[in-house]
């Protein structure tokens, strides 16, 4: 029996141009099986694009893209039965009833797909005798979702899943996904959601300008920052030596700076001189991450610290 691969998603050096201009360009990825894994970025930086080759929508025109083993383009067919997608803008018959969207689906999937379908617009509360046009946008998400997962998938591919989804329909769908990600599954998820994917999302990937510039798990990636604050006296601290400083604010001699990759020795020796007082030292959340591993090259920083945010090369996800 042929082991399988340890990467559910296994993404390298695509190139994907429109009209000879890259909207992805050399991106690389790795993503772990049964992992829940947020792709974040703004828009236009290749999400959607590295989503339409996954799914065999588009060919690539440079590198490889690999679901299950599995090359996404030579292999769409046989992938259709095992992947599940939800895109940005889902465009179903409109005509058609919630439960005859089903029916008609089912044709071109394996036996149970309707019976599973007809579960999940029941849990995501979807009157199975309305017609689609009669929706609202988070109502017509909703059967899209139902759709993507009644094929059972082994990778579940969300590009933006829950845009116009109540407060709670949206944070117990995106619960659900840990449950699916526990029975083996593997999800890709892009949202802008950045706060509520912070809650079930295991591994993290940001794309800027058609790369990951980043690709880690959460934990790992947020225990690159943290927030220290303090008050002093006399000359402001050079931070030079203390690690790399992303954001800073100040009034009068209160200062706060976001700080990525601390030197340990160095903050103990800030917080230890005499003319640094009410020191405090805690984690930062996925939001400010984020922010500070995206904001413009030709940022910068003010105070003595390091200049510009440091962006090392792609990282492999294991």
């Amino acid at each position: 029996m042929s082991q399988l691969p340890a990467d559910a998603i296994y993404i390298d050096k695509l190139v994907v141009r429109y009209r000879g201009k890259p909207a992805v360009d050399g991106l690389s990825l790795r993503v772990p099986r049964g992992s829940v894994f947020a792709l974040l970025g703004d828009n236009g930086a290749g999400k959607s694009t590295t989503m339409k080759v996954l799914t065999g929508q588009l060919r690539p025109d440079g590198g490889r893209a690999e679901l299950l083993g599995l090359d996404c383009w030579n292999s769409a067919d046989t992938l259709r039965h095992k992947v599940g997608y939800v895109p940005d803008r889902p465009k179903l018959y409109d005509w058609m009833t919630v439960s005859e969207i089903g029916w008609f689906t089912g044709a071109f999937h394996q036996p149970g797909f309707r019976d599973r379908y007809l579960d999940w617009a029941g849990r995501l509360a979807l009157d199975p005798n309305k017609k689609l046009k009669d929706f609202s946008k988070g109502g017509y998400a909703r059967v899209s979702l139902a759709l993507a997962l009644a094929a059972d998938p082994e990778v579940l591919l969300l590009d933006e899943p829950t845009s116009g989804l109540d407060l709670h329909t949206r944070r117990e769908f995106l619960a659900n996904l840990v449950d699916l990600a526990a029975e083996g599954r593997t999800i890709l998820i892009s949202s802008h959601s950045i706060s509520e994917l912070e809650r079930f999302a295991s591994h993290v990937g940001i794309v800027q300008h058609g790369k990951i510039t980043h690709a880690t798990t959460l934990d790992a990636l947020r225990g690159r920052f943290r927030r220290v604050g303090f008050r002093y006296d006399g000359s402001p601290p050079d931070l030079r030596m203390v690690g790399t400083v992303c954001e800073l604010s100040r009034v009068g001699r209160s200062a706060q700076f976001l700080l990525m990759d601390a030197d340990a020795d160095a903050l103990a020796a800030l917080q230890a001189d005499p003319a640094v007082s009410d020191y405090e030292d805690g984690p930062v959340n996925l939001e400010d991450v984020y922010a500070a591993l995206t904001r413009p090259a030709d940022h910068v920083p003010a105070f003595g610290e390091r200049n510009g945010v440091a962006r090392p090369k792609p990282e492999a996800v294991r």
